[in-house]
């Protein structure tokens, strides 16, 4: 119980904490060079979120960090619990956002991270909304800034993962750059599984070779949903 008590006062605790220095970044911002600004907004950022999965006691493993290419990809992977974020943040240092659902921006405090982060925030209830949000992902990765996206579009909880749904991709397809799919295996042990309590948790990351998709037929395109899902699977414990 203590250590939940911990995690959840460390987490808005550390919010207020770091507001004046984001907001000090946000000045600065305004004079570099985006690149150069993307860099240190991800080791503050990044430097946050591994403070968060220290005070869970988990541990994690990453495999295939190599496999990550230079330059802006598209970060496509399942999605089990809300601690994927903080796991991404920490252990795949790489400036980039995410494609996030429009209720995060209710939760205090966090929205403000978020958009310092170049997050991306998606009504599924708006069609018209979602075009633009694609429209605006889109330009941020052909701008350079990788992102990061679930498309399954809610949290398996440790459950079968999800149908990846196909206009998603068209993030990557449009704006020509790689796609990198990730396993997440074992967040959901830290508190989903658990009630909402907090509890340390064994977790394996697995980065798999990017997709090239700047050249693809069209039929490759249609297939490209099941063929990255595929791949997550691939490193995921069998259902029983």
């Amino acid at each position: 119980m203590l250590r939940t008590i911990l995690c959840y006062g460390g987490f808005m605790g550390s919010l207020i904490f770091k507001m004046p220095k984001k907001w000090r970044m946000d000045k600065l911002r305004k004079t570099m060079p985006p690149a150069e600004f993307a860099v240190l907004a991800e080791k503050l950022t990044g430097d946050w979120a591994a403070a968060r999965m220290r005070q869970t006691g988990s541990r994690v493993n990453v495999v295939g960090l190599e496999n990550i290419p230079d330059g802006a990809v598209l970060f496509v992977a399942n999605h089990q619990s809300n601690y994927d974020i903080p796991v991404f943040m920490s252990y795949i240092r790489k400036p980039k956002g995410f494609v996030a659902k429009i209720e995060t921006k209710k939760v205090p405090l966090l929205h403000y991270w978020m958009e310092f982060m170049d997050c991306i925030f998606i009504d599924r209830n708006d069609l018209r909304q979602q075009a633009k949000t694609i429209i605006e992902c889109i330009k941020q990765l052909q701008n350079g800034h990788s992102m990061v996206l679930f498309p399954e579009g809610t949290r398996s909880k440790g459950g079968s993962v999800g149908e990846f749904k196909a206009g998603s991709f068209k993030l990557a397809t449009k704006s020509k750059v790689p796609i990198v799919p990730v396993t997440v295996d074992g967040t959901y042990k830290i508190m989903e599984a658990n009630g909402g309590r907090i509890k340390p948790a064994d977790i394996t990351i697995t980065i798999h070779p990017a997709i090239p998709t700047a050249e693809l037929a069209r039929e490759e395109e249609t297939l490209l949903p099941d063929k990255v899902k595929e791949i997550i699977l691939s490193a995921l414990p069998k259902q029983p």
